[in-house]
């Protein structure tokens, strides 16, 4: 499940502005703003965080779950 966090560290990581992430990912500029407010899952559409997740790993970026041994995070594919 993807947080505002790793939303954020993914675009970092990528280099990109807001408006990158919103272009990439056929998304509003106004919802990547609000998704990346929050601190943890993103309160969005299934299909909008479907369309998060699919522009991050064609970026190159893994997004990593959390588990009982570590936070969630993200790094290169």
């Amino acid at each position: 499940m993807l947080t505002a966090p790793q939303l954020r560290a993914a675009r970092a990581l990528l280099d990109w502005k807001q408006q990158d992430l919103a272009k990439k990912a056929k998304i509003g500029l106004a919802t990547v703003q609000r998704l990346e407010i929050g601190r943890g899952p993103l309160m969005a559409h299934v299909a909008t965080v479907l369309k998060i997740e699919a522009c991050l790993k064609a970026a190159g970026v893994v997004l990593i779950e959390q588990d009982d041994r570590a936070g969630a995070g993200v790094r290169w594919r």
